[in-house]
């Protein structure tokens, strides 16, 4: 059963499949939350495929369906359905065109008509070619436009899921900060206070000038009058600065607590999700932080203090004549609508424009990045021609953007000119009819300027508080989301005495709908203070292995144990009989502090070589750090540069070779001095010299240690103790290199090639 379409935001970059399928869901009565779906449908930095969406559809209980349509098909299918968008987006095809229609069939009796629920946009309404221009992507046999569009019907199943609980949109977290400057709020609250009562004296004192001072020409009470004006202006002055620096000081309270407490939560989120988000949805989040505390600190108060000046001087205004107020109230009201009218128009195009800006600076750096192939190519023409196009089309955007404007601002004033023209002219009735003043006159006209300024924030404040709202809804987002580590398990930082790591039955699929498995069925034993390669082919799952083993990767069947004590998170706690040790769920940051690691997608910091060697210690050992550097075979390099070891590195300091760049990951997994190492492909960019002597040094370091290393060049691994040959993701062949070349199986056919042994 259908209930009134809900919009919802996407709150991600790539989140517009899951987003599309939760206001699908959310239409036909039952609501889930944007992470459940995410789950569901695969989720990954790329988002998420149609198929994705399909299969998560099924498992909330739809029938769906992916088909390519024409337009005129497409007027038989039931709404809401999904549509592919633009080649790389997904949109909603909203149910209610008309209202009280539930068919596409009416789209198409305007041009004006096609409504659109865009997760990044909003719901827009788009003429029928240009709905035609973003969904069409092919066209059939007899030259009508075709678009791909998932079909989805409820099913008995779907009426017997349960809806889960909608999280309300909570300002609590942000109140929370408020109150810790509650005595800076009340301060700021009493200048407000203050200075609308200081603003109220004004319209008196200019009327008394007038009716007191001019009509009997006493200039000595105009001096006073005037001296009183100038003091009071004087003291407003004062009371506004206080107040800035007292909003100022809230600013800083709210911005470094509030960001403060995000940080720490992002430290506590599984690591996986930083795999599966872009960089930018956490920036966002930072810029949402500073939304927020825009709208509280300037947007809000302000709005407060102009409905304090706005009540105060409609009770003014209505103390001089109700008749003057609601005309005015009137105006107001007419003033609002119209721009409101705007609103929606200004926002379609202003994702117009931001869209073709988007292609306009990919289109510019292209040419100037690209220039070297363009030229090469013979391509100048055709760059250049693509570039014009987009310039052409901004062209006409711009000006109709210009059109709306000018339609609106011209609307505006006129709205304004009558309101004034009609407000002047029943003043000037009132005072020659006697009823007021030539000095109320002049206070009305005041009043009736002041009363101005809050219309005019108002429409400001509530954009805002919209921007707000999802600011907000994004941060709840993250907070609502589980830690890392369960509470309602147990973790020990401690392990056995026996330390061997042990794989059972463990299998591993990234998220999306059609991947498969990148690990199945592995049964591995990772001895003891010994020395394990992993080898095979690009893509047999050797990096995944080891992304499980330091725990970044966690959504795996099978277990993985230290001795009798589980590593990754398995159900129960034993206790050994013997030790009266517990037995349970290794601590997540413990784990880590044991572990050293030397990743493909290692990340070099903004700082000193030593700091980026040193990275977790505020003290540095000295001696650690020479000794690391040695074994690295990175310490002459750094003593040939000018500052040594305070070479600062990264984006504002000296730049590493790729080489050079492991060398440092090399030391800095080796200055850590763990128990358990973990190398993937640690020394895949050195050259043949820099490898042996790493290598040479690395044996010696091993000793006493359990390590790992992943490699392609099998001459780092041709001397560990067991070597375990992975093949599109199942273990084919262990054992040691004489062993496994002996055999003539897939070990020896990767290494005849680069240790030439023959054929």
């Amino acid at each position: 059963m259908k209930t009134q379409f809900t919009f919802y935001k996407q709150l991600n970059a790539m989140d517009c499949g899951p987003t599309c399928l939760r206001m699908v869901a959310k239409s036909y009565g039952k609501h889930f939350t944007a992470d459940t779906l995410r789950q569901q449908a695969g989720f990954s930095k790329g988002g998420v495929s149609m198929l994705g969406i399909s299969d998560a559809a099924e498992n909330l209980g739809f029938r769906t369906r992916g088909v390519k349509l024409t337009a005129k098909q497409l007027q038989d299918v039931t709404l809401p359905a999904i549509l592919h968008w633009d080649q790389n987006h997904f949109v909603v095809a909203h149910p209610d065109s008309f209202p009280g229609e539930r068919s596409i069939r009416n789209w198409f009796k305007k041009e004006d008509s096609v409504t659109i629920a865009d997760p990044g946009k909003g719901i827009i309404r788009y003429s029928y070619q240009e709905f035609l221009q973003h969904w069409a992507s092919a066209k059939n046999d007899h030259g009508e436009d075709m678009g791909i569009a998932l079909l989805l019907e409820p099913t008995p199943m779907f009426e017997e899921q349960e809806s889960e609980k909608e999280q309300k949109l909570s300002w609590e977290r942000v109140t929370k900060y408020l109150l810790t400057a509650q005595w800076q709020i009340f301060q700021v609250f009493t200048a407000l206070l203050i200075t609308s009562l200081i603003a109220l004296i004004f319209p008196f004192l200019t009327q008394g000038i007038v009716d007191t001072g001019i009509s009997t020409q006493n200039m000595n009470y105009v001096t006073v009058v005037l001296i009183a004006q100038v003091m009071l202006t004087f003291s407003q002055t004062i009371v506004g600065f206080i107040r800035s620096r007292l909003l100022l000081r809230i600013s800083n309270i709210l911005n470094l607590q509030i960001l403060s407490d995000f940080w720490i939560k992002l430290t506590r989120l599984p690591v996986s999700y930083f795999d599966i988000h872009h960089t930018g949805d956490t920036l966002q989040r930072i810029n949402d932080h500073r939304t927020i505390q825009g709208f509280l600190t300037g947007t809000a108060l302000n709005t407060v203090f102009s409905f304090l000046n706005f009540i105060v001087y409609a009770v003014v205004l209505m103390i001089y004549s109700v008749e003057l107020f609601f005309v005015f109230g009137l105006g107001s009201i007419i003033y609002f609508a119209w721009v409101q009218l705007f609103l929606r128009i200004r926002r379609k195009l202003n994702y117009e424009t931001f869209h073709l800006s988007a292609k306009e600076n990919n289109a510019t750096l292209e040419l100037i990045q690209g220039m070297q192939e363009i030229r090469i190519n013979n391509a100048e023409k055709q760059k250049r021609w693509n570039w014009e196009n987009i310039q052409a089309h901004l062209f006409k955007l711009n000006f109709k953007s210009l059109n709306y404007s000018q339609v609106q601002s011209a609307g505006a004033t006129f709205i304004h000119s009558i309101q004034g023209i009609v407000i002047s002219f029943i003043v000037a009735k009132l005072v020659i009819d006697g009823k007021l003043t030539l000095g109320a006159m002049l206070a009305v006209q005041y009043v009736i300027g002041q009363l101005s300024g809050p219309i005019q924030q108002w429409v400001g404040f509530v954009q805002s508080l919209q921007d707000a709202k999802i600011s907000m809804e994004r941060l709840n987002e993250i907070h609502q989301l589980d830690n890392e580590e369960d509470s309602t398990k147990h973790y020990i930082a401690q392990l056995p005495d026996h330390k061997t790591i042990t794989i059972a039955d463990l299998s591993f699929t990234y998220p999306g709908a059609g991947n498969d498995p990148v690990l199945e069925h592995i049964n591995l034993t990772i001895p003891e203070k010994k020395v394990t390669a992993i080898v095979g082919a690009s893509g047999s799952g050797k990096t995944t292995l080891v992304k499980i083993l330091l725990k970044i990767y966690q959504q795996y069947t099978g277990e993985i144990r230290i001795g009798a004590t589980p590593q990754i998170p398995l159900p129960g706690m034993d206790i050994d009989a013997s030790t009266g040790m517990k037995f349970g769920f290794i601590s997540h940051p413990y784990w880590r502090s044991i572990c050293g690691a030397v990743l493909q997608d290692g990340y070099i910091f903004n700082d000193s070589i030593a700091r980026n060697i040193t990275v977790a210690d505020e003290i540095i050992d000295h001696a650690r750090l020479l000794q690391s550097a040695r074994i690295a075979n990175i310490h002459s390099f750094i003593e040939s540069l000018p500052n040594g070891y305070y070479t600062t590195l990264g984006a504002d300091g000296t730049g590493l070779s790729q080489g050079q760049k492991q060398r440092i990951l090399i030391a800095r997994a080796v200055y850590k001095n763990p128990d358990y190492l973990f190398f993937d492909e640690a020394t895949n960019a050195l050259d043949a010299n820099n490898e042996k002597e790493i290598t040479t040094n690395l044996e010696r370091f091993f000793r006493g240690k359990t390590v790992v290393i992943v490699a392609h060049r099998l001459s780092t691994v041709r001397n560990a103790d067991k070597i375990v040959v992975l093949d599109k993701g199942k273990i084919v062949e262990e054992g040691t290199h004489d062993e496994l070349t002996s055999l003539r199986g897939k070990y020896y056919q990767l290494v005849k090639n680069q240790l030439e042994l023959g054929s």
